[in-house]
């Protein structure tokens, strides 16, 4: 071949594609390597538009490949990224807590380290040790306050921290449920710590109208103690709402109430007599006598793996109400009729699961 070829200059490749005018190889060197002799090579391609240039942003491994895109896996989807963002997620969370670098609300309310630490645990209680089925989910607000109403049971009120956790996986919004606690639970060091980081409060109507009021969803199981204090041969058996405080904070809010029942909780430790002496020695509302505690010490405090079903009923509205929040007739019908919502609904659940211990 007699005349030169065009070729691009490697360097030039995704910046300026400018044809330099480069002497051809004779032909049988370009055999042995394996091309094609320069006059039969196709001609050169034009400068290629900018739309196929490689974009600035795009990684260096994936520029060198050659191709758009690259031929090398993005790096979040390469072997061991997944664990090197959690490590790396980890030590940032490490460094917030350590400095203060994280917020809280004015009830004490810490979403990430509930988020990082609460709900990574009791994920594991209700999703696989409860193997817990939720229904009725798409009944509470995906936004705006709303009263959820529940009943208790199962020696310890486990049921409280599964239900919170549970919605906040379900819900579409992935909401927090504000737990309205009994002060019992704000007079123990550690657990009133733990409660207030996780978004609980005093059982009481002022705190439950300022969190209604903001707009919160807020958790409260009127049997208190009745509830999870009950013998297991009233188990399903829902005991008195007390004087309807929680109807009163959601009228004067004009707050939709929504009911939901949780089976699954009296199984988890039944109680099989209650020790009243010794439950006055120690100021507690009762002390269990199950059948793996006290006889087994430590390891009785090991829930009974249950089946959960929770269900969320339709809400009640309230807003036409709120002129009647001191009427205690009022109260009175709309408790009732919350208590008798959760009660039939008990009564359904308990016919879906047959074996308490099923799968």
């Amino acid at each position: 071949m007699s005349g030169p070829e065009e070729r691009r200059d490697p360097q030039s490749v995704g910046r300026f594609d400018v044809p330099q005018q480069v002497p051809a190889p004779d032909a049988e060197p370009a055999r042995r390597n394996g091309h094609r002799p320069a006059a039969q090579a196709a001609p050169t391609p034009t400068e290629p538009p900018a739309s196929s240039a490689p974009p600035a942003s795009m990684p260096a491994d994936e520029v060198d490949a050659g191709l758009p895109g690259g031929t090398e896996p993005a790096v979040s989807d390469r072997p061991g990224d997944h664990w090197d963002r959690k490590v790396a997620n980890g030590l940032a969370f490490l460094r917030r807590r350590l400095s203060g670098d994280y917020e809280v609300d004015e009830f004490g309310f810490d979403s990430e380290l509930t988020d990082a630490v609460f709900h990574p645990l009791l994920r594991l209680l209700y999703r696989d040790w409860f193997r817990t089925e939720v229904s009725g989910v798409e009944h509470v607000p995906v936004d705006g306050p709303a009263l959820v109403v529940g009943n208790h049971s199962g020696t310890v009120a486990l049921d409280a921290l599964i239900l919170s956790a549970a919605l906040h996986d379900k819900h579409p919004a992935h909401r927090y449920l504000r737990l309205l606690g009994a002060d019992l639970v704000f007079r123990m060091p550690v657990v009133s710590e733990l409660a207030r980081k996780t978004g609980g409060t005093v059982a009481c109507n002022p705190d439950a109208e300022r969190l209604l009021g903001g707009g919160d969803l807020v958790g409260v199981f009127p049997e208190g103690f009745k509830g999870i204090g009950k013998l297991y041969a009233d188990r399903y058996k829902l005991q008195r709402f007390g004087r309807g405080g929680f109807v009163s904070a959601a009228l004067r809010t004009g707050t939709p109430i929504v009911p939901v029942a949780i089976v699954g909780g009296e199984e988890i430790y039944p109680m099989l007599a209650d020790m009243k002496p010794l439950a006055r020695l120690l100021k507690l509302p009762y002390f269990p006598v199950t059948p793996t505690f006290p006889l087994l010490g430590p390891l009785g405090m090991v829930p009974l793996p249950s089946k959960w079903l929770i269900e969320f009923c339709p809400p009640i509205p309230t807003a036409h109400l709120t002129d009647s929040a001191d009427d205690p007739l009022v109260v009175f019908n709309l408790a009732d009729q919350v208590r008798e919502t959760i009660q039939q609904t008990l009564h359904t659940l308990l016919e879906r699961r047959p074996d308490p211990f099923g799968p």
